[in-house]
């Protein structure tokens, strides 16, 4: 398995898979890269290089005691993208993971990059206030990580319904998805859990968002329990010069592992790289 050290010494586990032109995932809280496997098998069988890394303190990843800011987070995957000398890059995120996406292009710029792909993404803010009266009350910031405190093994099996909309009357979830979201969630350590829900609970990528001047497809599932398509994925789409929205109806927050929306994703990402 391959790791990189980044420039403060962290050492982080990534998996790379084909040949061709690279496609590189960023994942999820409080997943790690194992969750990009699909995709990065349909890319690989698709004349691509599918590239993942598990964030510090997220999966074989190292466990350090601090970094879960997002400046921190672009730039472990910006040692990430110059260890491995990538260009012509597109860049693929999941919900948290879309922060890292927005503050890597924000700190770092596109000069690597070909696209991008923001799916059931944070930006541009989670938290609800005045100015953003869509967003989700910091109550909800509060019990997840007194939840974590508390009992994470637990929280986190609670949290999977949620998750899945597996709530929700017909759908497609498995007992599988709620069992591999446990599994990754509790590689991760309980410091990252903690202080990653304050990262993306309050940081603004606004103004990282304006200046993406590359292609970016947004996908958002209009049932997102966690992430709520209102308060991300639409503002995202509209601050975005050059973006596309692609609304899942009835799609959870995990599109991209339930069966019936990950074939749909899978189709619609292969469509937007032949771009």
């Amino acid at each position: 398995m391959p790791f990189f050290t980044t420039r403060d010494n962290v050492e982080i586990h990534y998996r790379d898979w084909g040949q061709g032109r690279p496609v590189l995932f960023i994942h999820g809280w409080p997943l790690n890269c194992d969750a990009w496997q699909d995709q990065l098998k349909a890319v690989a069988d698709n004349g691509y290089r599918g590239i993942a890394h598990s964030r510090r303190g997220h999966g074989r990843s190292e466990q350090p005691w601090s970094g879960y800011d997002f400046d921190t987070f672009a730039d472990d995957l910006n040692d990430l993208i110059t260890h491995l000398d990538l260009r012509d890059v597109t860049l693929v995120a999941h919900s948290m993971g879309g922060g890292e996406l927005a503050r890597y292009i924000g700190r770092h710029g596109t000069s690597r990059l070909r696209s991008a792909v923001l799916l059931s993404a944070i930006p541009p803010l989670m938290v609800k206030s005045n100015d953003n009266p869509q967003g989700v009350p910091d109550k909800v910031f509060q019990d997840i990580k007194n939840g974590i405190l508390r009992e994470r093994s637990q929280f986190w099996e609670e949290t999977t319904d949620g998750f899945f909309s597996a709530n929700q009357p017909g759908n497609n979830v498995t007992q599988g998805n709620k069992d591999a979201f446990w599994f990754m969630a509790m590689q991760q350590s309980i410091e990252a859990g903690v202080k990653c829900v304050d990262a993306f609970a309050y940081t603004d990528f606004t103004e990282d968002l304006k200046k993406f001047d590359i292609p970016t497809l947004v996908v958002h599932g209009d049932d997102d329990q966690i992430v709520p398509i209102d308060a991300t994925g639409r503002k995202s789409a509209e601050i975005i010069a050059d973006a596309t929205l692609k609304v899942y109806e009835g799609g959870s927050h995990g599109i991209a592992m339930v069966p019936g929306d990950k074939e749909k994703f899978n189709a619609d990402l292969l469509d937007f790289l032949t771009r």
